[in-house]
């Protein structure tokens, strides 16, 4: 190829891309680009191939298999793509959960590396150099997908993110978050750190709706709540919906704590915590 045909060929691959831009958005596709090819003098068979070249280039980011991201201010992108942004177009239904979603709610000052998110579906994307199916990597920051069956995926707010509000986004709330971290602490740091959070904020939370969530979900979850919320508000009335639940035997205060230490009678859960042992 000549140098004379090079500058064509890139000159029609930032045109198409300006012009998918314009109808599309930030985020595009092979098949959009497709499309408009042929306005542009490409053939259909030659996009992805220029979608190659484009990426290497930097002129955009692939998010998964079709689909990219523009990044390059020319196509008048106002900011980076937020990593709540990406999770809406990597997975769907999708939302923002568990440690990340804490830390925006402002229940850990702490800022996790890897972006949770909850989905119903089960998106294991392949990925070279992965040591992990569920963590998928764009651009160097890592998304790892907790699955829940459909109806289990409740509890979801829809905010505005970015620095000019450009996007909106999925996540959990206040309430949902701490009711995932009961589940599976693991995602939110430790079963610890949930506990604490609970603790510092309970007075702030809705407690009808904790409540209601907790026995969306199952028997052991609503012991688990009303162990931990009865540490700090004794007589409030919504623990009896909660003692009134009946589960067999004992339930592990921390599912992933060993199974022993000392078994609370009054909420049936068995005291696994470090510093009840």
């Amino acid at each position: 190829m000549t140098q004379k045909e090079r500058k064509h060929h890139t000159s029609a691959r930032l045109e198409l891309l300006s012009n998918l831009g314009a109808q599309y958005g930030r985020i595009i596709t092979v098949e959009q680009a497709r499309q408009n090819a042929a306005e542009f003098g490409l053939s259909e068979n030659y996009v992805r191939q220029a979608f190659h070249h484009l990426e290497k280039a930097g002129w955009i980011t692939r998010l998964k298999r079709g689909m990219y991201a523009l990044t390059s201010p020319l196509f008048a992108v106002p900011e980076p793509l937020h990593e709540f942004e990406i999770v809406m177009h990597l997975v769907e239904p999708a939302a923002i959960s568990h440690w990340t979603a804490m830390h925006y709610h402002g229940f850990t000052e702490q800022i996790p590396h890897t972006t949770y998110v909850l989905t119903t579906e089960n998106w294991r994307p392949r990925q070279k150099n992965s040591d992990d199916p569920r963590v998928y990597t764009v651009d160097g920051h890592n998304y790892e997908f907790i699955q829940v069956k459909p109806e289990r995926f409740f509890g979801i707010d829809s905010v505005w993110i970015g620095n000019q509000n450009h996007a909106r986004v999925k996540i959990t709330d206040r309430e949902r978050t701490l009711i995932d971290g009961l589940i599976r602490p693991q995602y939110c740091g430790d079963f610890g750190a949930v506990i604490e959070s609970i603790h510092e904020h309970a007075h702030e939370l809705d407690l009808d709706r904790l409540v209601d969530y907790a026995l969306k979900i199952d028997a052991a979850t609503c012991k688990r709540l009303g162990w931990t919320l009865s540490e700090v508000m004794s007589d409030v009335p919504q623990l009896n919906r909660l003692r009134d639940v009946q589960v067999a035997g004992y339930v592990p205060l921390d599912p992933t704590g060993p199974k022993k230490g000392h078994c609370n009678n009054e909420w049936h859960v068995q005291e696994n915590l470090a510093g009840k042992l």
